[in-house]
């Protein structure tokens, strides 16, 4: 079971998960809750009573959204919701807070798109007898750095998500945590745009921060020569490109512009990220780990999320 401890109390269990999830991914649809939390109900009625219970205890709120010529509901919390869920303190305390003008804005479709791959990885662990639950991936965590090119600037990396992820390779008697930075494009930004994401990935990989300064003898000092990221992952996320939002052709194309990109631009090809690309739907139908992605440098050989270092075929 994903969910250890209780949420706010005096709901059922289902409600505590459904204020969680909420708390954590910001806005999702009841679909999204669905699968989420109860993909074992062929139906989502139960939920949707749990859902209305929060609604009328004040904890949660909706707008409504046209989806495929019908009309779903999309969830947030109230202010009351986030103090119920933070008076807990299950969940690491998050500044955001969503407002109906926030929920009906020009970013809901990119935060959907964002829990939508969410799920893809949660649905396939689930077929795979991975690990990866409805809290196992944080969205929009900031990562403070500098780049030589931008001096004297404080700069933040801010993925759209960053996920955690344990493979079980039964046969070798293995697990392994996959971290992931996760960028989700809905073809709302130019390929220009999206290439310098990748520019900001490569320079937080080799950011060292400065030495503190010196304050006594007890003071703790982080060695001068350890990069940023170091102390957060115990190896540099793998960055996923997730595009949605276009046609299956328009896609192609884009993908095939930030690679030609990504190959003229000598910053890029010298750096030792692992980034791939594909799309929303691959992601959903095959999972991650089949050969869905199209590595952003190097040779176009699809492969899966570990993103394996590929050679030229002699």
């Amino acid at each position: 079971m994903p969910y250890p401890h209780t949420g706010p109390t005096g709901l059922g269990q289902i409600a505590q998960q459904a204020t969680q999830v909420l708390y954590q991914h910001r806005l999702v649809s009841t679909r999204q809750l669905h699968q989420l939390i109860t993909p074992h109900h062929t139906r989502a009625e139960y939920l949707r009573r749990q859902l209305h219970t929060l609604r009328k205890a004040g904890l949660a709120n909706t707008v409504g959204r046209r989806a495929n010529g019908q009309t779903e509901l999309l969830w947030w919390l109230t202010e009351k919701g986030y103090q119920a869920v933070e008076s807990v303190g299950m969940l690491p305390q998050r500044p955001y807070r969503m407002s109906p003008e926030a929920a009906l804005g020009p970013l809901q479709e990119h935060t959907l798109a964002t829990v939508e791959t969410g799920i893809a990885f949660v649905g396939w662990a689930r077929r795979l007898d991975h690990e990866c639950g409805p809290l196992d991936w944080s969205p929009e965590v900031a990562h403070h750095y500098r780049d030589d090119s931008r001096p004297n600037e404080d700069l933040a990396l801010i993925p759209d998500a960053v996920l955690n992820y344990v493979h079980t390779d039964k046969a070798a008697k293995q697990r392994t945590l996959l971290n992931f930075f996760i960028e989700v494009d809905r073809t709302q930004m130019t390929i220009a745009r999206l290439a310098q994401k990748l520019h900001a990935y490569a320079a937080y990989h080799e950011f060292i921060p400065p030495a503190p300064a010196n304050r006594g003898a007890r003071s703790i000092r982080r060695p001068a020569s350890m990069p940023a990221w170091r102390s957060r992952y115990p190896a540099f996320p793998r960055l996923l490109l997730v595009l949605t939002g276009a046609s299956d052709t328009r896609l192609a194309r884009r993908i095939a512009d930030l690679r030609s990109l990504a190959a003229s631009d000598p910053t890029l090809t010298n750096t030792p990220i692992r980034a791939g690309v594909t799309t929303l739907d691959q992601l959903l139908d095959h999972g991650p780990f089949e050969s869905v992605f199209t590595p952003v440098l190097g040779p176009d050989q699809p492969t899966d999320a570990w993103l394996r270092p590929q050679t030229v075929a002699a």
